[in-house]
C-alpha cells in the first residue's frame, strides 16, 4: 500500500508555547540547606554516599571550598564534617566580603564540593554600593552555577540557603524588599526563617505578587536536598512549598519531611517533590484556564493515529503503521520515552523497520528542549517523514523534551502531509491535547498540575489512559470526568489499540476500549463508561457507537511483533 500525501489545510493547529515550559529543568549535581544542623553526621554521611571514591584525589583526599564570613565556622565545620576524612592540600576557605575573585574561581573549578556559608546581605548591600563587588557577584553566581553542571555539589547554611533562589526575601516587608538572587534554585524564593504564621505570610504575600514562583518555607533543624529535580528531607527536618492562590486555584501546599516515626530513609510519597513540576504548576496558573470548558472537536482531518494501551502489539499493527506511511517509501522515526540523556544507538522498533525493508528507518531523542527547538541536524529526520512511533516510559519525559519547540510543530506537520503517528503506554497518552497520568513522582495520579498541559495535541478534546483493565484505572477515570467533563475519557486494556481517522475510531486487539461520556447519564448501579472490543467502531467527534463487535476468544497477540516491541513500548519505569 502506497500513501498519497495530502496538502490541503489541516485541524493540527500548533499553538502550544515553547516559553510555555522551563528550558533548565534540572541542575546536574546536588545542593544541601542547612537550616540550623547541629549535628554533622547526617551531613558527613551525604558527602560520602554523593562522592564516590573515583571522584576523591590523592589517597581519597576530598578538594573542597569554603566561601564563608566567619572564619571561626568555617574552621568548626571543616573540623566536625571532615573530622573522619582527608582534606587534600588545595582545598581553600575564602571570606566573602575579601576575596581574591581568582583564587576562588580556580578553587571551585577544581572541588567535588563547596560550602558556602555566609550571609547574602553583606553580598547584597556590597552589589548596591560597589560596581566591582557587582561584577564580582556575577562572576561567582556564574561559576557556581557552572560548578554544579559538573555534577558537584553545594552546602548552604540558614542564611545563604535565602541567598540561591531566583529570588531574596529580605527584612520584615514582603513587596517592594526581593532582591535577586542566585538562581541555583530556578523559579524559587527560599525562607529559612520560618517558624511563626507571620513568616508563612510573608512567603505568601511574596510568591502572590510573583505568581510563578514557588515558595519553600525551611524549618530550624531541616536538612533539605535538591538532587536533579527532586526535593526532599534528608534523616531530620521538614520544609513547605507553596504556590500563590489565584481566582481559579487555590493555595498549593505541600510538606516536605521524614515521618516522625520512619525507621528509615523515606524518599517517597510526601517526602519527595518533582521541583519541575511545580514551577510548571506556578507557570500554569499564569495561563489561561486548561483544559478550556470547550475544547476542540477530537477530528484529525489529515493522517493517521494508531493509539496503542501498552503490553504488547495487536497482531500485525507495526506492519499496518509502517504500510499507512508509505511502505517501504516509508521515511521512519522513532522517538524513545527516557529520562536518561544516552539511550545507546540501536533501538529494535528501529531494527524492526529495517527488517521490512522501509526506506528509511532512524531515531530522535534529546532532553535538551533548547535543541528540539533550534538545532537543525536533530530536527531534520522530522522534516520529511511520514511515520512517526513514540515509545513507552513515563510520558513526562516527552513533554519536557518537546512540548512548545519547533521539533513539536514538525511532529504535527507529519499528519498535515497525510502521515502516521503511532504510541503504546506513555506513547498513547502524549498523543491527545490533554496530557493524562503524567505526574513525574510515581504513576499513581492521573491528574498532574503542571503537566496537564504537556500533551503533543495530536488530537484534541480527549484524555488517553492505558494498561486500563490490568492495572484497574477505571476509578482514576472517573475522577478526571467528575473534575474535566468537557473531555471524552479514552481508557486501553493492553494489546489493544484504537486506529483513528477523522473522527472515527476503530478498535483492534485482544482487549476493550473504554470511553467515557459525560453527556450521558450516570448511574450508580451501572458502569460509567462503554467498553468497545476488536472490530468495533466509535466516532469520537458525535460520541456514538457505530459499530459493535463481540470480543474474540482468541489470542489477537502477534507474539513475534510483541517480543520486538515490548521493550521499547513498556520503558523501565512505564505507565
Amino acid at each position: 500500500m502506497t500513501l498519497a500525501f495530502c496538502h490541503t489545510a489541516s485541524s493540527q493547529v500548533f499553538d502550544e508555547k515553547y516559553e510555555h515550559w522551563p528550558v533548565n529543568l534540572k541542575i546536574n549535581g546536588t545542593i544541601v540547606m542547612s537550616n540550623y544542623v547541629r549535628n554533622m553526621k547526617p551531613i558527613n554521611e551525604l558527602i560520602k554516599r554523593s562522592v564516590p571514591e573515583r571522584d576523591r584525589v590523592g589517597e581519597e583526599k576530598l578538594i573542597m571550598s569554603t566561601l564563608i564570613t566567619d572564619f571561626q565556622m568555617a574552621k568548626r565545620l571543616v573540623s566536625q564534617t571532615f573530622k573522619d576524612q582527608q582534606i587534600h592540600p588545595d582545598s581553600g576557605i575564602f571570606h566573602l566580603k575579601n576575596w581574591d575573585l581568582e583564587k576562588i574561581k580556580k578553587s571551585i573549578s577544581n572541588s567535588k564540593i563547596v560550602f558556602l556559608y555566609g550571609n547574602p546581605l553583606l553580598a547584597v548591600e556590597g552589589a548596591r554600593h560597589s560596581k566591582e563587588y557587582g561584577t564580582n557577584l556575577s562572576e561567582l553566581k556564574e561559576t557556581l552555577r557552572q560548578f554544579i553542571q559538573r555534577k558537584g555539589i553545594l552546602l548552604v547554611n540558614r542564611h545563604t540557603s535565602k541567598f540561591i533562589g531566583s529570588k531574596i526575601l529580605l527584612g520584615e516587608e514582603s513587596l517592594g524588599s526581593l532582591q535577586n538572587g542566585l538562581n541555583l534554585i530556578p523559579d524559587s524564593i527560599v525562607e529559612t526563617v520560618y517558624e511563626s504564621a507571620g513568616d508563612k505570610k510573608r512567603v505568601l504575600s511574596a510568591i502572590t505578587s510573583h505568581p510563578r514562583l514557588v515558595g519553600v518555607g525551611i524549618r530550624k533543624g531541616s536538612l533539605i536536598i535538591l538532587r536533579g529535580r527532586k526535593i526532599f528531607a534528608y534523616e531530620t527536618g521538614s520544609a513547605d512549598f507553596m504556590l500563590a492562590a489565584n481566582e481559579r486555584q487555590p493555595l498549593r501546599i505541600q510538606k516536605v519531611g521524614i515521618p516522625v516515626h520512619s525507621e528509615h530513609r523515606a524518599l517517597f510519597g510526601n517526602n519527595l517533590l518533582d521541583l519541575t513540576e511545580w514551577r510548571r504548576d506556578a507557570i500554569d496558573r499564569t495561563l489561561p484556564p486548561f483544559p478550556p470548558a470547550e475544547p476542540r472537536d477530537p477530528y484529525v482531518e489529515n493522517g493517521t493515529l494508531v493509539i496503542v494501551g501498552g503490553g504488547g502489539m495487536p497482531q500485525n499493527l507495526m506492519q499496518q503503521l509502517v504500510e499507512m506511511a508509505g511502505g517501504k517509501e516509508a521515511r521512519m522515526v522513532y522517538i524513545p520515552c527516557a529520562e536518561q540523556e544516552d539511550v545507546g544507538t540501536r533501538h529494535r522498533t528501529v531494527e524492526y523497520w529495517k527488517s521490512l525493508g522501509v526506506k528509511s528507518a532512524t531515531f530522535i531523542h534529546t532532553k535538551d528542549r533548547n535543541k528540539s527547538n533550534s538545532d537543525e541536524e536533530f530536527l531534520a529526520p522530522l522534516k520529511d517523514a511520514t511515520g512517526l512511533w513514540f515509545g513507552g516510559g513515563r510520558q513526562w519525559n516527552f513533554a519536557d523534551s518537546y512540548y512548545g519547540t519547533k521539533a513539536h510543530k514538525l511532529m504535527k506537520d507529519v499528519l498535515k502531509r497525510g502521515g502516521v503517528i503511532g504510541g503504546s503506554s506513555a506513547g498513547a497518552s502524549i498523543q491527545a491535547r490533554y496530557l493524562a497520568r503524567a505526574t513525574p513522582i510515581g504513576n499513581f495520579r492521573i491528574m498532574a498540575p503542571g503537566y496537564e498541559r504537556g500533551g503533543l495535541g495530536f488530537i484534541s478534546g480527549v484524555a488517553i489512559d492505558q494498561h486500563f483493565t490490568q492495572r484497574g484505572r477505571q476509578k482514576d477515570m472517573t475522577q478526571l470526568m467528575q473534575v474535566h467533563p468537557q473531555l471524552l475519557g479514552i481508557g486501553l486494556d493492553e494489546a489493544t489499540a484504537i486506529i483513528v481517522q477523522k473522527s472515527k475510531a476503530r478498535v483492534v486487539g485482544r482487549g476493550k476500549v473504554h470511553f467515557y461520556d459525560r453527556n450521558l447519564p450516570v448511574f450508580p448501579d451501572k458502569p460509567d463508561f462503554i467498553a468497545l472490543a476488536a472490530g468495533s467502531e466509535y466516532d469520537l467527534k458525535s460520541r456514538k457507537v457505530l459499530k459493535e463487535s463481540e470480543p474474540k476468544k482468541v489470542n489477537d497477540t502477534n507474539p513475534k511483533s510483541n517480543r520486538s516491541q515490548k521493550k521499547s513500548e513498556s520503558g523501565k519505569n512505564g505507565n
